[in-house]
């Protein structure tokens, strides 16, 4: 049977990715997102998420042999995909469920830590800050990360690069902060908010415990309902004329501590709580 091939950017399939890329409101309604690269794709595949449909570039040869692979022209590819270099491959997946209770399922990590590690964002709102967020959880071995009062979708293209495909490995939920406040707090899972006021330098406080980092926007910083119903301020020194770190400069810091606290044969710190 003779191969089609796609070689027009009218097609309403070919259309239909690129409104996917383009728009989070399409995402959100289809529960569809789209992947591109190999291996971005096959991370994403390893960790659970179902594939719709996969496009290739005509000259490329997709390693997965799927019947919804499409083979496209290199213009009609170059239509398609959101960055430059992917490896000719791109694919539509569905989302996953992101509720607090998909934290809680069977052989999740934080049901199977006695001392979880979480980190939280308070409307963090560029794509590529929460990406590299995600991306340094993954290798920080993080239990859950928690989006609250989200201002970015956890499927933008460019949440997706940032990350290196760790929003698909990362038990990722997503929720308002009332939520969350009451979810840690029935854990006992004690809320360490990074903010400048009334707060202790990071390395002072014991993360070896249940821990959830609280991180909030550079611009306003954390909201006064996390003020309120954290166990302890924390900060960074600075010591030079600026007053503030990239968020997720600020978040790798925090939470390289607590491994470094946690992987420690000897506690090196003076806990304040």
């Amino acid at each position: 049977m003779e191969e089609t091939i796609i070689t027009s950017v009218q097609n309403a399939r070919i259309k239909h990715v690129v409104a996917l890329q383009q728009k989070s409101s399409l995402r959100r309604e289809e529960g569809l997102f789209v992947v591109e690269g190999q291996r971005e794709i096959e991370h994403c595949i390893a960790c659970g998420y179902e594939i719709v449909e996969m496009f290739s570039r005509s000259e490329e040869q997709s390693s997965h042999h799927t019947p919804h692979t499409t083979v496209v022209t290199p213009q009609v590819y170059e239509k398609m995909a959101y960055r430059g270099s992917t490896e000719g491959i791109i694919a539509v997946a569905k989302v996953k469920d992101h509720s607090l209770s998909s934290l809680l399922t069977p052989h999740s990590s934080l049901l199977e830590t006695q001392n979880p590690l979480i980190v939280v964002l308070e409307s963090v709102e560029k794509p590529g800050n929460l990406g590299a967020i995600l991306r340094t959880a993954e290798a920080a071995g993080v239990n859950a990360v928690i989006v609250c009062d989200p201002l970015t979708d956890l499927y933008n293209p460019n949440l997706i690069r940032a990350s290196i495909g760790g929003v698909f490995s990362v038990p990722v939920a997503v929720c308002d902060s009332k939520a969350c406040i009451a979810f840690l707090k029935e854990r006992g899972i004690r809320i360490l908010t990074a903010q400048l006021q009334d707060s202790y330098e990071y390395y002072d406080y014991n993360m070896r415990r249940a821990t959830a980092i609280v991180m909030g926007t550079e611009s306003t910083g954390l909201t006064d309902q996390w003020r309120e119903a954290a166990d302890v301020h924390i900060r960074i020194p600075m010591l030079g004329r600026l007053d503030s770190l990239n968020v997720s400069v600020s978040a790798a810091i925090l939470m390289y501590e607590a491994v470094r606290q946690r992987n420690s044969k000897y506690q090196t710190f003076n806990s304040v709580m």
